[in-house]
């Protein structure tokens, strides 16, 4: 049983004649760059999210740094985000000479705490970056409050989190990255809506704000070849745009299944009592871009057994950014943020993606049962 980690071809093959189709019809055109079925996809993800505006750029990556000169954010401004997370949050923060401040998260469901983002506001303080860390949203409601309250931005990182839905204590619901002032997304092949490549994108409601991102991603180019700010060259091709409209049909049925494959996960898991399945919290959705056990004791020697089957796991992260190499300019040290390092000696992402079948993840179960039996 060839069971992988995540099959792009296997989603690929059951609509492939849509995709090609539509390919065929960019190749023909010959319209490969800001052509019409970039602007036809970022209007359909716009109707999809419910939000005003969808700007779509190179990579996450690069949504993130469009976000942050969109908002003027200058060296030495201090932005708050989370330790565990994948680099590039706290990359492009040290790219633009901005100042992380890091927060640790909550033990069960990854995110950022609200309450320790508080303690860490003060008077340099112009910003918070929550991750929907896995496909599960942060406490916007609490982030926002705290937001609004110290004149702060939210920018989201979605880039996990396409689909996911938050649920506000009034009962109204929104899509992960329409509830800040910018959102970033990415569609890195692996995501909950991925593309043949890189790609990204930007949401806002905030007309201003739209306006200047499409300009940055376009070197910030206004009318033809005058430009009005310093900008990049961050840009989705027409045939990523063609590939991810045909996607877009079908992401909440992707969704679904990987919904579906969690729950049979959490109910066949949840007697082993040396693993902890994943926390869900009541105010935002699932969408499962990664399922994300905790094994408290031999977490190492579970993945070299589940790899020696044939099981692809992998951890989502050995090593906490404040940690890491090239951050400790920050000056963190071991020990400053507990439940990362915890985590990241913890936490082990099992296969998760639309074609896993009952067999395979039968397999993948009685792989784990053999382990600690």
């Amino acid at each position: 049983m060839n069971i992988q980690m995540v099959d792009l071809y296997g989603q690929y093959f059951k609509i492939k004649d849509e995709i090609d189709q539509e390919m065929h019809q960019v190749i023909r055109s010959s319209v490969f760059v800001k052509g019409g079925k970039v602007f036809e996809f970022e209007d359909n993800l716009k109707k999809y999210l419910d939000v005003e505006h969808v700007i779509t750029c190179g990579n996450g990556t690069d949504a993130l740094q469009i976000a942050m000169m969109a908002l003027n954010l200058n060296e030495g401004d201090e932005v708050i985000t989370s330790p565990f997370t994948f680099v590039s949050t706290l990359e492009v923060l040290a790219l633009m000479k901005l100042k992380p401040i890091l927060a640790d998260v909550d033990p069960n469901n990854f995110n950022i705490r609200p309450d320790l983002v508080n303690c860490h506001i003060d008077h340099l303080t112009k910003a918070i970056i929550p991750v929907h860390l896995f496909g599960q949203c942060a406490d916007m409601e609490s982030l926002t409050q705290i937001a609004q309250d110290n004149n702060l931005y939210i920018i989201e990182d979605a880039c996990q989190a396409l689909g996911t839905e938050y649920i506000f204590k009034n009962g109204m619901v929104a899509k992960a990255g329409t509830i800040g002032d910018i959102a970033c997304n990415s569609f890195f092949p692996t995501k909950n809506l991925g593309a043949f490549g890189d790609g990204g994108a930007l949401f806002t409601n905030n007309n201003e704000f739209a306006q200047t991102m499409r300009s940055i991603a376009n070197h910030g180019m206004g009318n033809r070849y005058y430009y009005q700010q310093i900008g990049m060259n961050s840009r989705l091709d027409a045939l990523q745009a063609a590939i991810l409209d045909v996607k877009l049909k079908y992401l909440d049925q992707y969704i679904q299944a990987r919904q579906s494959a969690a729950e049979f996960y959490d109910r066949e898991l949840a007697t082993i009592q040396e693993i902890s399945i994943p926390a869900r919290v009541s105010y935002s959705s699932h969408s499962f871009h990664q399922y994300t056990i905790k094994v408290p004791k031999r977490r190492n020697e579970l993945q070299r057994f589940l790899h020696s089957k044939g099981i692809p796991c992998m951890v989502y992260y050995p090593l906490p950014l404040h940690l890491q190499e090239a951050y400790q300019y920050l000056g963190y040290r071991k020990g400053d943020f507990p439940v990362a390092e915890e985590l990241s000696e913890q936490v082990l992402s099992l296969p998760m993606h639309t074609e896993l079948t009952i067999e395979e993840l039968k397999s993948i179960i009685s792989a784990i049962r053999e382990f600690f039996s």
